[in-house]
């Protein structure tokens, strides 16, 4: 390749200029090429020449990739803020759930021995209530005598007026149903059991032998069975086998508030309403106290949660109006999503939407700091609980015909947090990715376009090198034919 045939970019490289700037190259105008003599024959370094153009044509994406990060960090922070308001939301929702910790109330009683409180639910009333036990529940139940457990059995068993056959080894009712064949009280009882005759079976075994116990399926006074056994006989001992009553069943009798009541079982749960009791021994000359107490403690911890994750909001959109440690502007510094999640939250924090006599958080004990956060007094809250139970609650809670506090709060959270489709942090973030993933797509096609210059320079930039690295030999060869044309030495001593 001749001199003048070279690359125009390389000319001018060649020859320790700086690129001449243009409309395709002024990218690569203050990258020069040192490389001594011309005539020397040293050429240049080809790599770093290249690596130093390729750095000044990647400069065009400085701006988008610090856009980028600017983006990124903004994510991170709305992220952070979405997370925050999500778990805030989540507190809120202990309070206004009508199971949540308003629903729940404690129960004591003044002796466990004799009436236990098992569960008290949303319904109960809070209040005290005066128990007398004067007689508890029982089941029939019936049983043979001693018999032995691999006795075969025969005859007939008629229990509910349901009559079982036994003969011949096998067990059959009035329908033909067999039990199984070898017809011991074992075979007899997994048969009573898995038919429906109003009795559970069981084998009861000891020292004596063993019994065939029944067990009516009813509690109380109802449960009496019928049973006829004047044809149920122990084939191996060839005694008829008798099933006589063994308890009477019978109704608990106690009373409540001075009300007498009844109950087939020992589990009662209709006499104060919401209340489960459980009837354990029947009481003697002092009436049994029983005591329904609002869980106080449980309402209390919730709110503690509740105004700490208020407050962990709120500092995370102050920050954002500041400066970070190192002093440069937050990511969300002047973001109108920062502005506009203060405000909705603010009006929602002082919104007095209630059906009761409780209308805002400072009566409950919640006080606004001057920095915007909440402070709880519990004890507060504790004499507001005890005082004006319902009427907090209504404050959190709502039915289908009224609003509330805590409603409107959870309806204020849905629409700025990080749900779809209109949140304000899920637009946000919404809107910085459309521009991320268009940056990133500037960023690969300028890469793209990058690395086809970058392999065209290489290509040229050897060949000029190779073309510089030829010169001492071409002049060495112009000198030696000039010699041989004039006769002129221009080395003597050689």
């Amino acid at each position: 390749m001749r001199g003048d045939e070279w690359p125009r970019s390389c000319i001018w490289q060649a020859w320790g200029h700086a690129l001449p700037e243009s409309d395709d190259n002024s990218i690569m105008g203050n990258v020069g090429i040192s490389f001594g003599s011309p005539t020397s024959g040293q050429g240049f370094d080809v790599s770093t020449t290249v690596s130093a153009i390729v750095a000044n044509l990647q400069a065009v994406e400085t701006p988008w990739k610090n856009q980028l990060t600017t983006l990124q960090s903004e994510d991170t922070a709305l992220t952070s803020i979405g997370t925050d308001l999500s778990s805030l939301s989540t507190a809120l929702t202990s309070l206004n759930d009508f199971e949540g910790v308003f629903a729940g109330k404690e129960g004591s009683s003044s002796d466990t021995s004799v009436v236990a409180l098992t569960n008290a639910t949303s319904a109960a009333v809070a209040g005290s209530h005066t128990v007398e036990v004067g007689q508890l529940a029982q089941t029939y139940s019936y049983a043979t005598g001693d018999l032995g457990a691999t006795d075969t059995l025969s005859g007939s068993l008629t229990i509910n007026n349901q009559k079982i056959t036994i003969s011949d080894g096998t067990a059959t009712d009035s329908s033909g149903n067999k039990i199984l064949a070898n017809n011991t009280l074992a075979t007899l009882e997994s048969y009573i059991n898995n038919g429906d005759y109003g009795v559970q079976a069981n084998v009861v075994t000891d020292s004596s032998g063993s019994r065939l116990s029944l067990l009516s399926d009813t509690s109380g006074g109802a449960g009496a069975v019928t049973i006829d056994a004047s044809s149920f006989t122990d084939s191996t001992t060839g005694k008829t086998i008798s099933i006589p009553q063994a308890q009477l069943g019978q109704d608990a009798q106690f009373s409540v508030d001075g009300t007498s009541m009844t109950s087939s079982t020992n589990t009662v749960t209709t006499a104060i309403p919401g209340v489960t009791m459980q009837l354990l021994d029947v009481g003697g000359d002092t009436p049994i106290q029983v005591e329904i107490t609002n869980n106080n403690s449980n309402v209390e911890s919730a709110m503690t949660t509740f105004v700490n994750a208020y407050n962990t909001v709120v500092k995370d959109l102050s920050t954002q109006e500041g400066n970070t440690s190192s002093g440069t502007a937050e990511p969300l510094y002047g973001n109108s999503s920062i502005a506009m999640l203060q405000e909705q939250l603010q009006q929602a924090m002082t919104s007095t939407q209630s059906s009761g006599a409780i209308t805002s958080l400072s009566q409950l004990g919640v006080t606004t700091n001057k920095d915007g956060t909440l402070t709880l007094s519990t004890s507060t809250l504790d004499s507001v609980l005890n005082s004006n139970y319902q009427d907090a609650m209504n404050f959190f809670q709502a039915d289908s015909s009224s609003t509330s506090f805590g409603v409107n709060l959870t309806k204020v959270l849905s629409n700025v947090g990080n749900s779809g489709p209109g949140g304000v942090i899920y637009l946000a973030l919404q809107q910085d990715s459309s521009q991320e993933t268009d940056l990133n797509k500037n960023i690969t096609n300028e890469n793209t376009a990058i690395s086809t210059q970058q392999t065209q320079l290489t290509t040229e930039l050897n060949e000029a090198n190779y073309t510089l690295q030829m010169i001492p030999e071409q002049l060495q060869s112009v000198n030696e034919l000039y010699s041989a044309i004039t006769g002129y030495n221009e080395n003597p001593g050689g």
